[in-house]
């Protein structure tokens, strides 16, 4: 992996994930009382959100964006095709400042969410870097997606 030079910190507004289909406006995510991430709405047409306590798309470190795989009334949520990506995809995330930050996917997993790899997905990187991340590995017994699927991209030189 080659590490692309930083960018100064801007808010994300938006995501576009072409092999996916995905334009999402972006909603700011901060944390529960328990300490979990916020979720985007559950909604058909929901959009994405970014955990605004973690770095900008472009700065030094994982920016975190969530999608729903599912939308709560049924049908698919804004990352229903997350699990489809492939390494050498890429991202864009528009910012506030009027820049682009475009990533190139290098690494895609699904963990148990009973395993989720918290180190991987909000621990340190050397360069900027983005995580997309929906929850997968449905249970047909029990109608619960009980996985995560991870998205790690660094950013385009």
């Amino acid at each position: 992996m080659s590490v692309a030079e930083e960018m100064a910190p801007a808010e994300p507004t938006s995501v576009e994930v072409p092999a996916i289909g995905v334009v999402s406006e972006l909603v700011h995510l901060g944390l529960q009382d328990d300490g979990a991430i916020e979720v985007p709405p559950y909604g058909g047409g929901s959009p994405a959100g970014w955990y605004r306590h973690g770095p900008t798309p472009g700065e030094i470190g994982p920016a975190v964006i969530l999608g729903h795989r599912n939308a709560s009334e049924g049908g698919p949520g804004i990352f229903a095709e997350l699990p489809t990506m492939e390494v050498g995809d890429t991202i864009a995330v528009t910012r506030d400042d009027g820049t682009l930050a475009e990533f190139v996917v290098y690494r895609t997993d699904r963990f148990p969410q009973e395993e989720f790899p918290t180190l991987d997905v909000y621990g340190n990187t050397v360069g900027p870097e983005l995580r997309l991340i929906t929850c997968d590995g449905l249970n047909r017994d029990t109608g619960v997606l009980e996985d995560n699927f991870i998205v790690y991209a660094e950013l385009k030189d």
